[in-house]
């Protein structure tokens, strides 16, 4: 592998290509410790300190790297645009509109693309606001009661919010670069730097603990363990056979010929993490604003809030299930996929075309989807356990769905690396 990388770069547009996606990450890094105007810097990283890894808009946090708690200019990091592809993507169920532009080719896209960037610029705002506001109620860092923006007008907030929206735009355009003229998705790659630059802070503190060798040891073989099982299920799929009849067009005869229907266990990846996660986070920032000392505030705390609460475990484990069938009902449509067989005369061996393929294919889906849903919520929260078994209070970012991303953006990359050199006629990374 050491010496395909070494071809890699011997290799004079692939090079560029390497580094110039190394350099945007690079930028991307250092955006997040330029504070934003009107942050007072020293306040922000005693309040970080008293803070520990456990806060509020961790879920944020980590897909900003970090520069959330820090209040720099990217302190929103990939996350609105995050949320606004999956809106878009959402919405295509219920507005016939975007279902058209989905279908249209690469115009339709495009305009997708557009709704998407003028709907992140606009939750730029709206959680640009909310992290403010946070910050200035003391909200933000519940452990410090240090003022971390020094200036509380008006016009300071204003500008600052005009800065954090242009850092998040910045992120966009670099994350297209990175797409455009480097290597791999550059969103994904962005996202995989900022969970990426946590890993090693998280495992530090560990290891600095009561019994930190012994902690440290047996969190880094179960990483080790759930990046290979991450692995084995990433490149695991169901081929369903599919036969094309052949066909004369003119004096020309097509068809005749075998393909298959590939099917991953988990088709929903990492999003119904990310959507059970977002939702179990409203309730603790709604008992942020109330009484602490009420009964709800109280139970929401115990129960809602501690990942390690039973409750926590049990409704977040099932609200990854749930998502995982209805993020796979929406990416994947079977009567589409059959009706789009039968228009060009394929058809599943021993299976009907039309209605029959149809419902093979939802039984086959449902079957696939529901040990993927078991095996993202194990992936989600076996280092929860484990560091609860460990007696740890430290929490790896995000849980197990930080390796997740991070193992299945790498794999794409390694992927996309090894299919240029194999253009140029040299061996990949995969034998």
């Amino acid at each position: 592998m050491l010496s395909a990388f070494g071809r890699a770069f011997r290799t004079p547009d692939l090079r560029r290509k390497l580094l110039f996606t190394i350099a945007m990450m690079a930028i991307f890094r250092l955006g997040s410790f330029i504070p934003t105007p009107g942050v007072d810097y020293a306040n922000v990283q005693q309040c970080i300190a008293s803070e520990g890894d456990d806060s509020l808009l961790g879920l944020i946090n980590v897909f900003s790297g970090g520069a959330l708690l820090q209040l720099s200019i990217f302190a929103l990091g990939i996350m609105p645009y995050i949320t606004a592809s999956i809106i878009v993507q959402l919405l295509r169920v219920v507005i016939p509109r975007f279902e058209a532009l989905q279908k249209e080719g690469q115009s339709g896209q495009t305009k997708l693309t557009q709704y998407t960037r003028y709907l992140t610029i606009a939750l730029a705002i709206l959680q640009s606001t909310t992290v403010i506001t946070t910050a200035r109620q003391g909200v933000l860092f519940q452990n410090c009661d240090l003022n971390v923006i020094a200036d509380d007008g008006i016009l300071t907030s204003i500008l600052m919010v005009i800065t954090m929206t242009a850092g998040t735009g910045l992120v966009m355009w670099i994350g297209e670069l990175i797409t455009e003229r480097g290597v791999g998705n550059g969103m994904s790659l962005l996202i995989f730097t900022s969970i990426a630059a946590s890993f090693p802070t998280s495992l530090w503190s560990i290891a600095g603990g009561a019994n930190g060798a012994v902690n440290f040891t047996v969190m880094l073989l179960v990483i080790i363990v759930v990046i290979g099982l991450v692995v084995f299920v990433e490149q695991s799929q169901r081929r369903i056979p599919v036969q094309y009849a052949k066909r004369m067009v003119g004096r020309r005869m097509y068809g005749g010929t075998s393909t298959y229907i590939p099917i991953k266990i988990n088709m929903s990846g990492v999003i119904p993490v990310i959507f059970a996660a977002s939702i179990l986070a409203i309730p603790g920032l709604l008992a942020q604003f109330g009484d602490q000392s009420a009964g709800w505030v109280i139970w929401i705390s115990n129960n809602l809030v501690q990942q390690s609460s039973p409750l926590y475990i049990a409704v977040y484990t099932l609200m990854i299930i749930f998502f995982c069938f209805f993020y796979t009902s929406i990416t994947f449509n079977p009567d589409e996929v059959a009706d789009n067989m039968k228009k060009y005369g394929g058809f599943i061996p021993g299976i009907r075309a039309g209605r029959p393929t149809a419902e093979y294919l939802d039984f086959v889906i449902t079957r696939i989807t529901s040990a993927g849903s078991v095996y993202l919520a194990l992936i989600a929260l076996i280092p929860t356990l484990v560091l609860v078994f460990l007696g740890v209070s430290t929490n790896l970012p995000f849980g197990g769905a930080s390796i997740l991303i991070v193992v299945g953006v790498g794999l794409d990359t390694v992927k996309q690396i090894d299919s240029q050199l194999q253009q140029r006629h040299y061996e990949g990374f995969l034998r």
